[in-house]
């Protein structure tokens, strides 16, 4: 679950309350289209070639190891420019920030080369999480496009973590096979009775009815590539990998993924606190903790994101269609 709760006397769609609105944006402008391009070129590189891009890095010159996500701060320039918001507090920040992420998860895999987890780890998932969940950073962004400072944040966060840390077992891998369609589409089936039996019973989800047509596919895609597979990255590949690693030395394997599961599954749920609602929404916390249980145990299946992303996916967009 991602998306924002429906007001009683509304029917938005999930779409149009997306947290990443940016192919519904109007008029868009060439700037817009570009920085939107180049943001998922990294993206695309590390999810079908992570593993070669990490290890031609370790050869690259250590300065340009550390300052290559400097590049965030150009895209921020680019955008703002056209825009003409541009502001130097924004620009140190989007500089500052991917270099400081580069810098902790460099430190991070000296320390820790055991990839146990510790607090510059964390640290660096505050810094990238927080900042959008309580939209910080929005302001920063033209009417509308807010969404590609927070795929900014996900280039950091991937470089980091692929390039600097060498996170293994996060599952970020755009290969997708059958077995993720599989795991994916068996979680949704054992969620998909749950959440809309209680949605119902909390007068949480109200049913509408479409047809079914050609476009419900390019709603899936759209949710699958800038809702399902960034908030999966970020809550299992990162979160509940790096919490696992940390417990299942002291609990043991299958209590640590368990734990793991819970303790990555119950911050889910807490991210969607303040979704449309000027106070604590702890109904929806509760459906988005519950979601995660089963985002969480289709990716921990064989570690893949393509697989959490697919129940993700498919629970966004029926409930975006039908709910």
């Amino acid at each position: 679950m991602g998306r924002a709760a429906r007001p009683r006397a509304g029917r938005h769609t999930r779409l149009s309350t997306a947290a990443f609105k940016i192919v519904t944006m109007l008029n868009p402008t060439p700037a817009d289209l570009g920085v939107l391009a180049l943001e998922l070129v990294p993206a695309a590189i590390f999810g079908c070639a992570g593993e070669r891009v990490a290890l031609a890095a370790e050869q690259w010159p250590r300065t340009l190891r550390f300052g290559l996500p400097v590049v965030c701060a150009l895209l921020y320039a680019l955008i703002s420019t056209a825009h003409q918001m541009f502001s130097w507090k924004w620009m140190a920040l989007y500089a500052m920030l991917p270099l400081a992420v580069a810098w902790l998860l460099e430190w991070a895999r000296t320390a820790d080369p055991e990839q146990r987890g510790n607090w510059r780890d964390a640290l660096v998932l505050v810094a990238l999480g927080v900042p959008v969940d309580l939209r910080w950073f929005d302001a920063a962004w033209p009417g509308g496009l807010s969404g590609l400072g927070k795929l900014l944040l996900v280039d950091a966060g991937l470089y980091g973590f692929v390039v600097m840390r060498r996170l293994r077992g996060s599952g970020f891998d755009f290969h997708l096979r059958w077995r993720d369609w599989k795991t994916g589409l068996r979680e949704l089936a054992y969620f998909a009775p749950v959440v809309i039996g209680l949605g119902l019973a909390l007068e949480f989800l109200h049913p509408h009815g479409h047809a079914l047509r050609l476009s419900m596919i390019s709603t899936w895609v759209y949710i699958f590539i800038f809702i399902a597979v960034p908030e999966e990255l970020f809550f299992r590949a990162w979160l509940q990998n790096l919490v696992e690693s940390r417990l299942s030395p002291r609990l043991g394997p299958r209590a640590g993924r368990r734990a793991a599961l819970a303790v990555a599954s119950v911050l889910f749920g807490l991210s969607h606190f303040n979704k449309r609602s000027t106070h604590f929404n702890w109904t929806y916390v509760l459906l988005a903790t519950i979601a995660g249980i089963f985002y969480g145990r289709a990716w921990r299946e064989e570690r893949r994101v393509p697989a959490s992303a697919i129940t993700h996916a498919s629970v966004d967009a029926i409930w975006s269609l039908w709910f």
